[in-house]
């Protein structure tokens, strides 16, 4: 199966989510991937035509990425 390359962003970004909860500490690193899990999860039902809806939440992600990458950022609560 080929992925379109909006479909290539949501999967990078994805996985960019999950190589930054390997940097955090060990005992909150799973709380980092269940949160990511979640927050992709809620918009599996969008329509992948959606291009506008898509490209918001991509850069919505990418601003959360960015923001609980920071050093500062010790442990995500859901």
């Amino acid at each position: 199966m080929r992925l379109s390359g909006l479909q290539k962003e949501v999967v990078s970004l994805y996985r960019k989510c999950f190589r930054e909860a390997r940097k955090k500490p060990a005992d909150v690193r799973e709380n980092f991937r269940n949160y990511a899990r979640t927050e992709f999860k809620k918009n599996t039902a969008l329509d992948k035509k959606d291009f506008s809806a898509i490209e918001y939440l991509l850069r919505k992600g990418q601003r959360q990425l960015e923001i609980y990458s920071s050093p500062g950022i010790k442990n995500v609560m859901r």
